[in-house]
């Protein structure tokens, strides 16, 4: 199948090397060049991220949808934060009004800290708990033929309806990550793709292949994988591996970032990092144990070709999917247009020619 490339934008020109783009004020002549250049570069999506101080995600997404033209956005969502009536409404009609270019990233295990920060006290597994009958809220809105009424454990509705329908059937694609039990459950009830951090192969095989059969044991169809990297390239492999110290180096300058993991696929990472620098050839670990397993922080290092080809023995897999974005936002984009992106597509085809002849 054909292979999705993923970014992430930004309201606000980031400075150097840097682990985000979320932060910071909000720009618009910058979210509208930084939307168009991941356009220009092929992707197909950017993610807009979600902080309890940052822009609000779809406002962020109708500005750069309405200065882009075929691009998608995969926008961050926390559960809670609205209900799932009214989110499902204001899914409904930016999906309608941009032309089905909308997904969403479910976000319901995030630190208590920031959650707090909008209000929101309740423990994180029964956040997740409480997703779990969010989205199953959401998704009747969003399917219903008829008015219906809800009582559950969290949310009680009577009467429920809504004029405004997405243009994806049955609706929009939705995205989650975790590797906490209650993440795992509340996906596989729920979600489409499961989206996860870049890990070593076999790692990452044995966590499709559990995920694979809890979504089959409640007889859903098969899910996506989505996996998320830090490309490092160069046209050598030297200056690749001289590029991915400099950058360590830049970051550990800077100064100010988590070095603790808090949830339970950042503490993956770490103890994956703990194991060795480098795994599979080519993914670099050190970035993700300074950042304590957060900021989508594993690498892949080498040439444009060479970063191809390990992407493409996770595709092999199954992972369909990438999320990739640099440590140099702007400048990555357009690098990955022109030397990256290009070579995985065409990749792609190659390996679904070769498995369909085998079929």
């Amino acid at each position: 199948m054909p292979v999705r490339i993923i970014g992430m934008i930004g309201v606000d020109p980031p400075k150097g090397n840097t682990l985000h783009v979320i932060a910071g004020g909000i720009s618009p002549g910058f979210l509208a060049e930084f939307a168009q250049a991941h356009e220009d570069a092929g992707f197909d999506l950017v993610l807009v991220g979600y902080y309890s101080s940052s822009a609000e995600g779809f406002g962020v997404a109708a500005h750069a949808a309405a200065h882009t033209r075929r691009l998608g956005f995969l926008i961050a969502h926390r559960p809670g934060v609205l209900v799932p009536t009214l989110a499902a409404r204001t899914v409904s009609t930016f999906d309608a009004l941009w032309g089905g270019r909308l997904a969403l990233h479910i976000i319901a295990g995030v630190t208590d800290e920031d959650m707090q920060r909008d209000g929101d006290f309740t423990p994180k597994e029964e956040r997740y708990q409480r997703a779990t009958e969010y989205l199953a809220v959401m998704r009747k809105v969003w399917t219903a033929q008829t008015p219906f009424d809800h009582e559950g454990r969290f949310y009680r509705f009577t009467d429920v309806r809504s004029d405004a329908r997405p243009l994806q059937k049955p609706y929009p694609p939705l995205f989650f990550g975790g590797s906490s039990e209650g993440a795992l459950v509340m996906g596989a009830a729920h979600c489409d793709v499961f989206a996860m951090y870049g890990e070593p192969l076999a790692e990452t095989e044995q966590r499709m292949n559990d995920f694979r059969r809890r979504v089959a044991a409640l007889g859903r169809p098969a899910p996506g994988f989505n996996m998320s990297f830090r490309p490092i390239i160069a046209p050598t492999e030297g200056e690749a591996w001289d590029k991915a110290a400099k950058v360590l180096q830049d970051l550990k300058d800077g100064g100010a970032l988590p070095t603790r993991a808090l949830d339970a696929s950042a503490e993956r990472l770490v103890d994956i990092a703990s194991r060795g620098d480098v795994h599979d050839e080519r993914l670099w670990m050190p970035v993700a144990a300074l950042a304590g397993g957060r900021g989508n922080s594993t690498c892949l290092v080498g040439t444009p070709e060479q970063v191809a080809q390990a992407m493409l023995r996770y595709y092999r897999l199954g992972i369909h999917s990438f999320l990739i974005r640099g440590f140099d936002p702007v400048n990555d984009v357009t690098d990955f247009g022109r030397e990256l992106i290009p070579r995985l597509r065409l990749g792609a085809r190659e390996v679904d020619a070769t498995m369909g002849s085998r079929a």
